[in-house]
């Protein structure tokens, strides 16, 4: 990686509200933690326009502070530009990759390398689950698995 130069990641969900926004928020606080932090774009996303406009899903929140992490993000849906300006675009399960990938299509110069976030994860767990209709138990869940498939991201990338 040249000096100063950015790189950049989105995080796409269904609805940015749960998995999205915690990979996000995890993610920031490793860059942060390793200092690179001004290296780094970091966003998320919806492949939807379910909750375009509300903030994480409450119990996603509660999680986040027990691992005193901070969240600020307002749901938005992917737009051409992410397609175009981003580097990587990670998602969480197989309809999301395959409605990313179906967008991309529609983009003339698409540069994000789209790949599922589990790919990266150690223990090989490849998709991250919605945990809009579990329990907080399966926030947890999701909250751990981003930050194993975030630390190999990361050690990856750079």
């Amino acid at each position: 990686m040249a000096a100063g130069e950015v790189k950049s990641v989105l995080f796409v969900c269904l609805g940015n509200i749960c998995r999205s926004p915690i990979a996000e928020a995890v993610f920031r606080k490793l860059v942060t933690d390793e200092k690179v932090e001004n290296k780094w774009r970091i966003d998320s996303a919806a492949t939807s326009t379910y909750e375009i406009g509300s903030p994480p899903d409450y119990r996603g929140q509660s999680c986040m502070k027990k691992h005193g992490i901070t969240m600020n993000h307002i749901a938005r849906q992917v737009t051409k530009d992410d397609f175009q300006t981003f580097d990587y675009i990670l998602c969480m399960d197989e309809s999301n990759l395959r409605d990313l990938k179906r967008k991309s299509n529609q983009v003339k110069d698409c540069k994000a390398k789209i790949e599922l976030l589990g790919t990266y994860d150690p223990q090989k767990q490849l998709i991250i689950e919605d945990p809009y209709y579990g329990s907080e138990k399966d926030f947890e869940t999701v909250y751990e698995q981003c930050v194993r498939c975030c630390k190999a991201f990361l050690e990856k990338s750079h």
